[in-house]
């Protein structure tokens, strides 16, 4: 059974998207923690409410970049992971840390990469004047919000948007694709291989 370690920073919703499809679909899988670097992540009573163990480790209480991701990786190593999901965490994470998880952690991005990049991506797709915009899901590398594509998922962009209106729209469908490729990973139907995504039957 797929043990997975999932990391957050605020409420979780692709967290608690995860979570739910796992349950309703009976993956071969087992959430084994829910992690965050902030005590008030809203995602955490979630992950207390359904049973899954929760830990915080705080960047606030180390000094550097580099002792944070010990730490961290400490104790996500406590739970014997085969895959680490980054569902809204807000820590641009070391070249250490990435490699040692690499080809076994995901991460979703709010655009379509390699469009917009970073943060406040739905003002950049608004500024930009596109017509689509949308999520992408990835293998996390060291090279951030780049590393090789495993699903996308396209919204329109529409006259009269804002940030909020377009960000809900987005969010819509992460809820879809995020479950689906973790679940795809679970069944051993997904895989990195010489940094190319591979899919299986």
């Amino acid at each position: 059974m797929t043990s997975i370690v999932i990391l957050i920073s605020g409420r979780g919703s692709n967290m608690q998207a995860i979570v739910r499809a796992a349950a309703a679909e009976q993956w071969p899988a087992h959430i084994a923690a829910v992690i965050s670097n902030r005590h008030d992540a809203q995602g955490l009573e979630f992950a207390r409410e359904h049973g899954i163990p929760v830990a915080v480790v705080s960047n606030k209480d180390y000094s550097t970049r580099d002792a944070f991701d010990a730490a961290l990786q400490e104790e996500i190593e406590r739970f014997s992971p085969d895959l680490v999901v980054l569902a809204g965490f807000l820590r641009i994470l070391t070249g250490a840390f990435v490699a040692h998880y690499a080809g076994r952690m995901l991460n979703i991005h709010p655009s379509l990469l390699p469009a917009f990049p970073g943060l406040a991506t739905h003002r950049q797709a608004l500024v930009a004047g596109v017509k689509n915009h949308g999520a992408t899901v990835h293998f996390v590398t060291a090279d951030l919000d780049h590393g090789p594509i495993v699903a996308q998922a396209v919204v329109p962009v529409l006259s009269g948007d804002t940030e909020e209106t377009l960000a809900l729209r987005v969010l819509e469908q992460e809820h879809v694709i995020y479950p689906a490729a973790v679940r795809s990973f679970v069944e051993g139907k997904l895989a990195l291989h010489n940094n190319k995504v591979w899919f299986g039957a």
